[in-house]
């Protein structure tokens, strides 16, 4: 059996970008492999902090019980790759596309967030009749915010500020 050396195999690596959204809670390095019916190897340290992390966009399932692929990380490799809080507008964008509601840090309080509305129904005194024959969806996506005064204003743009800003966050 020929063996493949790490210098080998980093010169195949190709970068990749993900965007996604898991589910995770704390679990030890030992917990976690006794979860999964396994034996913690004799060169780590069961004590190692870390995180369960599921994975629901993943169609494979690995571990009865759980509703996404199941995998463990060290607790530094999970809070320097995912975070809750402290988004970019890139990541609020793709929650918002995914059906989650997002908000600035600076909007709590004041009751206000984002969301995507996919199918608006309107009222309008103008003529539409030119409209009538139209087959399919007349209206289309569209980023709309709740306001403080608790109203929806359809077809919200980002500001450069809030497009750069790193204070975004998922709304209950």
């Amino acid at each position: 059996m020929k063996l493949i050396t790490a210098s080998v195999l980093t010169a195949l690596l190709t970068s990749f970008v993900a965007t996604r959204t898991v589910q995770a809670t704390p679990l030890n390095r030992q917990e976690y492999n006794d979860l999964r019916g396994w034996q913690v190897p004799d060169n780590e340290n069961p004590n190692d902090d870390g995180y369960l992390v599921v994975n629901a966009g993943v169609s494979e399932r690995n571990v009865d019980g759980f509703d996404g692929y199941v995998s463990w990380l060290p607790k530094l490799a999970f809070e320097e790759q995912y975070k809750n809080d402290n988004l970019t507008f890139g990541q609020a964008v793709e929650l918002l596309k995914g059906g989650k509601k997002v908000a600035r840090k600076g909007w709590n309080g004041k009751g206000m967030y984002l969301l995507l509305a996919t199918d608006i129904d309107f009222k309008t005194k103008a003529n539409l009749s030119d409209m009538q024959n139209e087959n399919g969806e007349l209206t289309v996506p569209s980023i709309t915010m709740k306001t403080a005064d608790n109203k929806f204003a359809v077809g919200w743009l980002a500001s450069q500020t809030d497009m750069l800003a790193e204070d975004w966050v998922v709304v209950q």
